[in-house]
C-alpha cells in the first residue's frame, strides 16, 4: 500500500483559467441567486396563502421550490467567495456537506419530477376519481418519500466517495465539489463507486424520466380525445410548465451524469454544470408563474389585498 498524505482541503479551479470573467460570473451568480430566493419563495408563500392552491400539483411545487432555495444555497453563497477569492479554497467538510445536500436535493428533484408528472396523469385521465387517486395521504406520502430515497442516495455516494484516499492531490477542476470531479482526484480503485453511480443514474434519472415520458404518452392520448380546442389548450396548459422544466432538469442532469467520462473537465462541462446548478431553479418560478393563470391569479389577488390594506391604513 502507497503512503497517502491526508487531505484536510480541497481547492476548486473551475473557470479559474478566465480571470477576466471572475466579477461578471460573480455579478451574473448573486443576481440569478436573488431571483432564485425571491421567486421560489414567493412560490411557496402564494401556495399556502391562496386557499384555491391547495391541491396535490401546488404542494409539490412548492416541495420544488423549497428544494430550489436549499440547493443554490449550499452551492452558490461558496462559488461568489470563490470568484472574488485568490486562494478559491474549502475544507474537507465543507466539501463533504456541500456535496452531500447537492446530491441529495438533485437526487430528490429527479423523483419529484416523476410524482408531479404521475399527479397530472391522475389529473387529465382521470379527472373524476383524481381527488380520490391523490389524496392527502397519498400525495405527501410521496413527497415524504422522494426526500428520504434523494437523501439516502446522497449519504451512501458521499461516503463512499470521501472515504477513499486522494493521495496528496486536492485540486478539484469544477465550481463545487461535484463527485464525478472529486473522483478524478482518487488514486486507489473506484469501481465500487462507478457501480453504484451507475445504479444511482438508472433509478434517479432513466427510471424517472421513463415515467415521466409513458405518463406524457396517456396525457397526450387524453388531450387529444377532447372534443373542444379550448378545453385541449386548458388541459395542455396544466402540464406544459412541467414539462419544460423536466426538460431543462433531464437535458443538463443527463448530460453531467450519463455522457462520456474524461479525465479532465472541460469549460463546456462546467458551463453546463452552473446550469443545472443555477439556471433551471432561476427559471423553474418564472415558467410555473408564466405559464399558469392560476398563480398568476393568486399573485393579482394577493397583490391587490395589499393594496387595499395600504391604502385602508
Amino acid at each position: 500500500m502507497g503512503n497517502y498524505s491526508a487531505v484536510t482541503g480541497f481547492l476548486l479551479i473551475g473557470l479559474s483559467q478566465y480571470p477576466e470573467l471572475q466579477l461578471f460570473l460573480f455579478v451574473l451568480c448573486l443576481v440569478m441567486y436573488v431571483v432564485i430566493l425571491l421567486g421560489n419563495s414567493l412560490l411557496i408563500f402564494i401556495s399556502i396563502l391562496d386557499s384555491r392552491l391547495h391541491t396535490p400539483m401546488y404542494f409539490f411545487l412548492g416541495n420544488l421550490s423549497f428544494l430550489d432555495i436549499c440547493y443554490t444555497s449550499s452551492s452558490i453563497p461558496p462559488m461568489l467567495i470563490m470568484f472574488m477569492s485568490e486562494t478559491k479554497s474549502i475544507s474537507f467538510m465543507g466539501c463533504t456537506l456541500q456535496m452531500v445536500i447537492s446530491l441529495g436535493l438533485g437526487s430528490t428533484e429527479c423523483v419529484l419530477l416523476a410524482v408531479m408528472a404521475y399527479d397530472r396523469y391522475a389529473a387529465i385521465c382521470n379527472p373524476l376519481r383524481y381527488s380520490t387517486i391523490m389524496n392527502r395521504v397519498l400525495y405527501v406520502h410521496m413527497a415524504v418519500w422522494s426526500w428520504v430515497i434523494g437523501c439516502l442516495n446522497s449519504v451512501v455516494q458521499t461516503v463512499l466517495t470521501m472515504v477513499l484516499p486522494f493521495c496528496g492531490n486536492n485540486v478539484i477542476d469544477h465550481l463545487t465539489c461535484e463527485i464525478l470531479a472529486l473522483l478524478k482526484l482518487v488514486c486507489s480503485d473506484i469501481s465500487v463507486n462507478v457501480l453504484v453511480m451507475t445504479i444511482a443514474s438508472i433509478v434517479f434519472l432513466v427510471i424517472p424520466l421513463l415515467l415521466i415520458f409513458v405518463s406524457y404518452i396517456f396525457i397526450l392520448s387524453s388531450i387529444l380525445r377532447i372534443n373542444s380546442a379550448e378545453g385541449r389548450k386548458k388541459a395542455f396548459s396544466t402540464c406544459s410548465a412541467h414539462l419544460t422544466v423536466v426538460i431543462l432538469f433531464y437535458g443538463s442532469a443527463l448530460f453531467m451524469y450519463m455522457k462520456p467520462k474524461s479525465k479532465f473537465t472541460k469549460a463546456s462541462d462546467e458551463i453546463i454544470g452552473l446550469s443545472y446548478g443555477v439556471v433551471t431553479p432561476m427559471l423553474n418560478p418564472i415558467i410555473y408563474s408564466l405559464r399558469n393563470k392560476e398563480v398568476k391569479e393568486a399573485v393579482k389577488k394577493i397583490l391587490s389585498r395589499h393594496l387595499h390594506l395600504r391604502k385602508a391604513q
